[in-house]
Parts: C-alpha cells; sequence; structure tokens
C-alpha cells in the first residue's frame, strides 16, 4: 500500500510534463490599436462568397465509387476531422462565384509563405483541440487545469502566429484579406487581450513553483524547496577527472503534445496543488471563466481551411513529380470543354508513391459535341481516360485545382457513371435486367446539366441486342444534351451523331501489344470488337507468340 504526505519542505522538481503548460515562453506582447471609431470588421468564410451558402451534402455520392473518388476522399481525410471534411467533398457547386471565390483562395495557397502559415494553424487547432479532448474526462482538477491551460496558450499563439503570417505575406483573395482584417481587430479586442495576458501570467506564475520530492520506501513526501544542495552538482564534480568530454547544461525538454500523467504523477500534481493553493486557486478560476476561449469565427476558418490544406497537402507528391495541375475557366452555362495533359488523380498518386510515369491526355468538346465515344484494344487506358473526366468535373465543381496544365469545365448539376458490377444475387435481378434497371434510372433523372459516364456497358448480351440496347441508350442521352463519356467497342456508336466524338486508344504501330495509354481524338479504326474477340479466344498477337515460342 502506496502511502503519500504533504509537509512543508524543500523542492526538487516536478515529473517531466506535469508543468509542461507552466514552462512555454511567456507569449508576445499584443498591439492595441484597434480603430473604435468603426464597425469591426466581419469575417464570413472561406469558402462561401458574399450571399447564401450552400449546405453541404452527408452521403457520398454515387459515382465516387466507379471514379475511385472515394480512394482519394479516404486519403485527403486521414487523419483529420472526417466529419467536417468528407461533406465538404461530396459536396460540388454550380454557382461559378463560389468556385471562383475558392479558386482565389486556392491561388494564395499556392504560394509557399501563405500556404506554410495555414499548414502551421491548421496544425496547432488540431492540438488545441486534441488537449482540450484530453482534459474533459480527467478526474482531478489540477490536472485538466493544467492541461487546458496549455491549450489555451497554445490557441493564443496560434493566432498570433496566424495574424502575423498573413501580414508578412499579405493574400490577394477577397477570402483572406477579411481574415486578416478581423485578425487585427480580434487580437487587438480586450476579450484576446485579457485572454492572452491571464494565460501568459499563469504560466509564469506556475513555472517558477519550486517543490521538493523525498522518497522513503513506498512513502513519497511532497514538500516546498528549501535550497537544498544540487546533488547533481556534486556528483558531477567528484566525476571530473573521469570526465572525457565537457558537460554542457542538460538541454530543456521540447513541450509535446502528449499531456498524459501516470496515477503517481497525478497525485504529485495534486500535492503541488495544495502546498501553492493561491496559483491554482487562480488556474482553476480563470479555466472557468474561459471555458468557451475559441472565437467562433476562427472556429470557423478553421474547419473551413483543412479542406484546401488537405487537397494541397494531398497533391503536393505529385507536383512534385512534375504532373501540372490549374486552375479551370468554369462555366455553369457554357459547354465548350476542354483539357491538356490531365491524368487520372487516383492512379497518379498510387503511380507516384511507386516512383511510375503517369501517362497524361486531352480531350475537347466544342460547338454541337457532347459525347467522347473512346474506343480501342483492352487495358489500353479508355476506362482510366473515363474516370479522368468524371474526377475533373467533380474537382472542378468543388473549386480545386484540377490536373492538366489548362481546362475548361462545365460545372454540371450530377455525375452519373455507369461501369461494370458484380451480379447481386439479392436485388433477384440477372446482370442485364441489373444494368438495365440502373441506365432507366439515370435516364429518368438526368438533366441537360448531367455529365453522363457509361464505360462498356451491356456486355453480358450478344453483339446484336448489345448495339440495339447502347444505341438507345445513347440517343437518350444525346437528347438531352447532358455531357460525357461511352467507353465501348461498337465503332458504329462513334459516328451515331454530330454531337459524338471518337476518340481511340493507341498502341504501338511496331508492337500493338504493347499499350501506350494515349488516348487520341481520331476515328476509330475497326480494330476494337476484333481486339475483343482475339483476346476472348486467346488468338492475340502477344498470345500466338507464347504459343510458337520454342
Amino acid at each position: 500500500m502506496t502511502e503519500w504526505s504533504i509537509s512543508d519542505g524543500s523542492p526538487l522538481g516536478l515529473p517531466d510534463g506535469n508543468m509542461a503548460a507552466g514552462r512555454r515562453a511567456a507569449l508576445p506582447s499584443v498591439p492595441l490599436d484597434r480603430d473604435t471609431g468603426s464597425a469591426p470588421p466581419i469575417f464570413r468564410s472561406v469558402l462561401f462568397p458574399p450571399g447564401e451558402p450552400e449546405t453541404p451534402r452527408a452521403e457520398q455520392p454515387a459515382c465516387f465509387v466507379d471514379l475511385n473518388l472515394d480512394q482519394v476522399v479516404n486519403a485527403i481525410v486521414a487523419d483529420r476531422d472526417e466529419a467536417v471534411l468528407r461533406p465538404l467533398f461530396y459536396s460540388p457547386s454550380r454557382r461559378e462565384d463560389i468556385i471562383r471565390y475558392r479558386q482565389a483562395v486556392f491561388a494564395d495557397l499556392e504560394r509557399p509563405g501563405v500556404f506554410e502559415v495555414m499548414q502551421a494553424f491548421s496544425g496547432a487547432m488540431r492540438t488545441v483541440r486534441a488537449n482540450l479532448a484530453y482534459a474533459a474526462p480527467i478526474d482531478r482538477a489540477s490536472h485538466q487545469h493544467a492541461v487546458t491551460l496549455r491549450a489555451i496558450t497554445l490557441y493564443c499563439r496560434a493566432v498570433l502566429s496566424l495574424s502575423e503570417g498573413l501580414q508578412l505575406h499579405r493574400p490577394r483573395s477577397e477570402a483572406l484579406s477579411e481574415l486578416l482584417a478581423y485578425l487585427a481587430d480580434y487580437r487587438a479586442s480586450p476579450a484576446f487581450s485579457s485572454l492572452a495576458g491571464e494565460a501568459d501570467d499563469l504560466t509564469r506564475a506556475l513555472a517558477d513553483l519550486s517543490y521538493g520530492m523525498l522518497f522513503r520506501g513506498d512513502k513519497v513526501t511532497v514538500r516546498k524547496y528549501a535550497d537544498e544542495v544540487d546533488f547533481a552538482a556534486t556528483i558531477l564534480d567528484r566525476f571530473a577527472r573521469f570526465r572525457t568530454e565537457p558537460v554542457g547544461a542538460r538541454p530543456p525538454r521540447p513541450p509535446g503534445d502528449d499531456f498524459a500523467l501516470n496515477h503517481i504523477e497525478e497525485a504529485i500534481l495534486a500535492f503541488v496543488a495544495k502546498l501553492f493553493p493561491d496559483e491554482f486557486h487562480a488556474l482553476a478560476a480563470f479555466v472557468t471563466r474561459r471555458a468557451e476561449f475559441i472565437d467562433q469565427a476562427l472556429a470557423r476558418f478553421e474547419r473551413e481551411i483543412a479542406f484546401f490544406v488537405s487537397y494541397l497537402e494531398f497533391i503536393a507528391p505529385m507536383k512534385a513529380a512534375n504532373l501540372p495541375f490549374c486552375h479551370p475557366d468554369v462555366s455553369a452555362v457554357s459547354k465548350e470543354t476542354e483539357a491538356h495533359e490531365a491524368f487520372d488523380l487516383a492512379l497518379a498518386a498510387k503511380l507516384v508513391s511507386e516512383r511510375k510515369p503517369v501517362i497524361c491526355n486531352d480531350f475537347r468538346l466544342t460547338g454541337a459535341e457532347r459525347m467522347l465515344v473512346v474506343t480501342g484494344a483492352n487495358q489500353g487506358g479508355k476506362t482510366t481516360f473515363s474516370r479522368m473526366f468524371g474526377q475533373m468535373h467533380i474537382l472542378a465543381g468543388l473549386g480545386c485545382p484540377v490536373p492538366g496544365t489548362r481546362a475548361r469545365l462545365f460545372l454540371a448539376d450530377q455525375v452519373f457513371t455507369h461501369f461494370e458490377r458484380e451480379e447481386d444475387i439479392t436485388n433477384l435481378r440477372g446482370k442485364l435486367e441489373d444494368e438495365l434497371f440502373r441506365l432507366h434510372r439515370t435516364c429518368e433523372v438526368m438533366t441537360g446539366d448531367s455529365v453522363v459516364i457509361l464505360n462498356e456497358v451491356f456486355n453480358s448480351t450478344s453483339l446484336d441486342d448489345q448495339i440495339l440496347l447502347s444505341t438507345k441508350v445513347m440517343e437518350r442521352i444525346l437528347a438531352t444534351d447532358a455531357l460525357g463519356v461511352c467507353v465501348t467497342f461498337l465503332d458504329g456508336l462513334t459516328s451515331l451523331s454530330a454531337k459524338t466524338v471518337s476518340m481511340v486508344s493507341m498502341v504501338d504501330p511496331d508492337n500493338p501489344a504493347n499499350r501506350t495509354f494515349r488516348v487520341k481524338r481520331m476515328p476509330a479504326n475497326g480494330l476494337a470488337y476484333a481486339l475483343s474477340l482475339a483476346e476472348k479466344r486467346g488468338v492475340t498477337y502477344e498470345r500466338l507468340c507464347a504459343r510458337i515460342r520454342p
């Protein structure tokens, strides 16, 4: 059974980590230069311009799985507040003002200095939240209050660093310029000045506390410091003759984010609080008064800026690998669509991590053109091309930079995808019936502002039926004037209408077995179906070479 006692006596120091909050450097002084004669600046949002904001959707759009955007979002939100970020990435907009507002913020953050400021603020606020979450269930008041003080100190430092960083780099976007003005007013306000000043005073007061601990068997005595001899110095002096290298003062341990204490350390801290009641009563009163210390406008900014920072962190390795990204011209009216040197974002993230090359492609729809019909050899990049087309329209609707050197994209109301699915015995429908059911549902709800992506539909039926059904579906889509991509081996679909554009996945002309993964705008060569049959029957060039090889 461990015994504890408190007595008046001399100090040694709290175990490392116990008073980390009290050993922080003092906060810089806060200038009070606000213009009290004018209305204080208002900060609204970095996601939405002045006006009515849009409500993010909670559910993942159905097209995300087919487009592999679910993988992209999972990577982006990893180790962040998913409940906040996922709905934002699930909610593309058709409002041009929202898209351009966000593009301006992204353009600011693409300047290294501004991005580092935002990255630091996001990281600091995550630490503040982590400290508050850790403090909430702590039973011992002295420990809980010390952790909360540390969270307040970190918050004040984060606000000051954010303000000073933005003042240094002078943002150009409307959103961040508004934030800078708000920060200047907020940091000069009596509320923030008193919060930072009191936190600084308490930090200094706690850092100056001195106490000692005596251990006798299983009994620990905590007492006040009484100028005892520094035994560490005595030991160093006695062993100086054996020293081979000069010994300097031990550098202070940098404060970590982990504020955990074991039950012994918690008990010691509780006894220290009884030895110094005035300081710890002041701490308790301060924490109680400042329970809601995070400014609501900055709390919103913290949540919203993570949308930008997390996306830029995700694409950073791809940009380092010299893959291009751009801010597309967007329109909710014009359907003139093009992209240059674009690529599949999910696939590129995987290939870059594996140090493999990424193939870029172009596409263009002008005038009355609405549908890209992609034919060519299997495994030639057709499906990847269709995913890229869908991804870019979603990303454009989010206001994010898109893959490519330049792009012009339409803001779609919805993106519909139809990729081959495994047969689901629970719905009591065969594969063809299920495909017809899903396509019928899309045709019922799609509009002229939709994007539709068909990837080798009706492969489970005969050629004649496939031609008939694919033609009917294509005619229905083209009649609505929707944009889209159709991946198929039916060359006849490429010339179905003036609205269709033929694109072909290329192979090496010297060795048709080698895919280039380039998809070019050109007339269908009539070989797609032949290649499909040859692969099905095992008589492709590479299979025949393998058979006759000695």
